[in-house]
């Protein structure tokens, strides 16, 4: 059954009714089942679900990466299908070039799209500044550690001004201090730029940190469960993770994500039964 859109004032990103399913008949798996929410100008709305739940597929579908899926992503009035350079994108999976530079590396976008090299440099170096790695221009992805790395790949998305800032795990690489000073970071930007932007994240205490309000999703198929909005001071800093009201936020989601991580438990158990049975 289709979720309407919430009546949100003009959202600047739309997900109208997706539904993914991969493969045909008997072997179909449905990934994404009718997902439907907004994003306003300016808003940082993080989706959240247990493993298997079809984040990673509406993170692609959001992002360009993969069609033949039923429904509309929007931007505006505008439907999308492809990439559109509204969108930037941050990925899991650490991503700079290890043969360039801090600074060539974040300028790479703008001279892919001929950018005189004066311009592009100026432009990558206020988003390196931005991102706190002032004085490291020069350094190599092998001289940085993983935060900083994860810290040139935002600069890089950031350095061609998108519109929506989408980003799929983009810390679970990172140990749980420096995800949460990388936090800090994303929210001193967001708020500097006054950024829309969309996380697809697994992270309890992360989603809570940097969200206006957290989208939740059932285990596969992926529907959404329900809305939470999160109602903390901004500007907000790591320092709110010690707060009651933080705990009770974090406690709530975890209360909805417990209930859809045990159906996946209960789901690959049996999985793996029937394989044993089948060879048996």
């Amino acid at each position: 059954m289709s979720t309407p859109v919430e009546n949100a004032a003009d959202p600047l990103l739309v997900i109208d009714n997706i539904y993914k399913r991969f493969g045909t008949d008997a072997d179909a798996t449905v990934a994404v089942d009718h997902m439907s929410f907004g994003v306003k100008p300016g808003e940082f709305v993080s989706v959240i679900g247990p493993s298997g739940c079809g984040k990673s597929t509406l993170f692609n579908i959001i992002g360009g990466l993969l069609g033949d899926y039923d429904g509309e992503v929007r931007v505006g009035k505008e439907r999308i299908d492809g990439p559109h350079p509204a969108i930037g994108m941050v990925f899991q999976e650490e991503s700079t070039f290890p043969w360039r530079n801090v600074i060539d590396n974040v300028a790479f976008p703008l001279e892919l799209r001929g950018v005189p090299k004066s311009e592009r440099q100026d432009r990558a170096h206020h988003f390196i500044d931005m991102v706190g790695l002032a004085n490291f221009e020069k350094r190599f992805p092998s001289q940085l550690s993983g935060g900083m790395k994860q810290r040139v790949s935002i600069a890089r998305t950031l350095v061609s001004e998108p519109r929506i800032l989408l980003m799929d795990e983009p810390f679970a690489a990172l140990d749980e201090q420096t995800r949460l000073l990388l936090g800090d970071k994303i929210l001193q930007i967001q708020q500097q730029l006054n950024q829309t932007t969309l996380l697809i994240t697994h992270n309890l205490t992360e989603a809570v940190q940097l969200s206006d309000r957290i989208v939740v999703m059932t285990y596969r198929p992926g529907r959404l469960k329900r809305i939470v909005n999160i109602d903390l001071p901004r500007p907000r800093t790591s320092e709110v993770v010690g707060s009651d009201a933080f705990g009770h936020y974090v406690a709530e989601i975890w209360n909805d994500l417990r209930e859809e991580a045990s159906r996946g438990m209960v789901d690959a158990e049996a999985s793996i039964s029937r394989r044993s049975a089948a060879r048996g």
